[in-house]
């Protein structure tokens, strides 16, 4: 008996791509943390580079899963 499998490989390959925003992220927020632990009174600088970096970073996520759904 043969099974049928029903779906789309656009969002098992968004799937996939999500991997590389995370790591991103992961990159972008430690080395703020690195920074800070290494010079406290520069936080506040570092944390602004910071959030326009994962908004970057997340914009690209964005992008991926909608055109995941326009290629479906």
């Amino acid at each position: 008996m043969l099974l049928e499998i029903s779906g789309n490989l656009n969002m098992i390959g968004y799937g996939l791509a999500t991997i590389g925003p995370g790591i991103g992220v992961a990159m972008v927020f430690s080395a703020v943390i690195n920074g800070t632990a290494r010079q406290p009174e520069a936080r506040g600088a570092m944390m602004g580079t910071a959030w326009i970096g994962f908004a970057i970073v997340e914009a690209l996520a964005i992008i991926g899963i909608a055109l995941a759904f326009v290629l479906s």
